[in-house]
């Protein structure tokens, strides 16, 4: 395996790589968020769903999303630089970060904010969507009480509340690692960090299997696309 070693490509990853990944990362919960807000706010005005009006809010909405996320990192690559460990007979190459206090301060609030506040607005837009569609059978049958409703709609839309804990509880190491991590001299020490940071990615991978295969409604749409897009190579065989 060849190593880099050329300072201007190892600078540029440097500097670009961690906001890169800490802005998609977030921006992926984000737009997490903005799905469970968009299916709060369509229950409870009671409309039909609008798929050309929802395709030009989300592109809008992506692009807010992602310039916001990434402004709230902007600062990380002008505290980035590059430095030579002479360790002996070893030689490392570091990508360091040194920050101030303020600043320090700053990052562990902004990456609590990016993990806790679209969990809770997951969270708050699922209870709400359970909440109105029991209240609304309640108002048509009046056999059963708002508490029964209540608990068969839980049970019916228990996926949306299960989805987002189960991001949670992943996205968990990327938090731990974030307030904990620091240089690491010997390779055994280097597994767990490793381990952590790379199961931190698997929340914004698992939105297929989290958020559409439990969904009835998602399931479909995702079959009928699949379908689509098969449907003209099966036409050319």
């Amino acid at each position: 395996m060849s190593i880099i070693t050329n300072r201007s490509m190892l600078i540029i990853n440097c500097i670009s790589i961690e906001i890169i990944l800490k802005s998609c990362l977030a921006s992926s919960e984000w737009l997490n968020a903005c799905v469970a807000i968009e299916g709060m706010f369509t229950i409870i005005k009671n409309v039909p769903f609008d798929k050309k009006k929802s395709r030009i809010v989300a592109k809008r909405v992506i692009l807010v999303v992602i310039i916001l996320t990434t402004i709230t990192h902007i600062h990380d690559p002008l505290y980035r630089q590059v430095i030579n460990d002479l360790d002996g007979d070893q030689q490392r190459i570091w990508c360091l970060s040194e920050y101030s206090s303020t600043l320090t301060k700053y990052n562990q609030f902004i990456t609590l904010f990016h993990f806790l506040v679209p969990f809770s607005l997951n969270l708050i837009s699922a209870f709400v969507i359970i909440i109105v569609a029991a209240r609304s059978h309640v108002n048509e049958e009046s056999e059963l009480s708002f508490k029964q409703h209540f608990k068969l709609k839980l049970k019916q839309h228990k996926n949306i509340i299960i989805a987002p804990s189960i991001l949670l509880v992943l996205g968990l190491p990327r938090l731990i690692i974030s307030f904990t991590s620091g240089c690491i001299r010997s390779p055994r020490q280097s597994w767990p960090y490793l381990i952590g940071y790379f199961v931190s990615f698997i929340p914004s991978m698992s939105t297929l299997f989290v958020f559409v295969f439990p969904s009835k409604n998602y399931k479909s749409e995702f079959d009928k696309t699949i379908q689509r897009w098969i449907r003209p190579f099966r036409r050319r065989s």
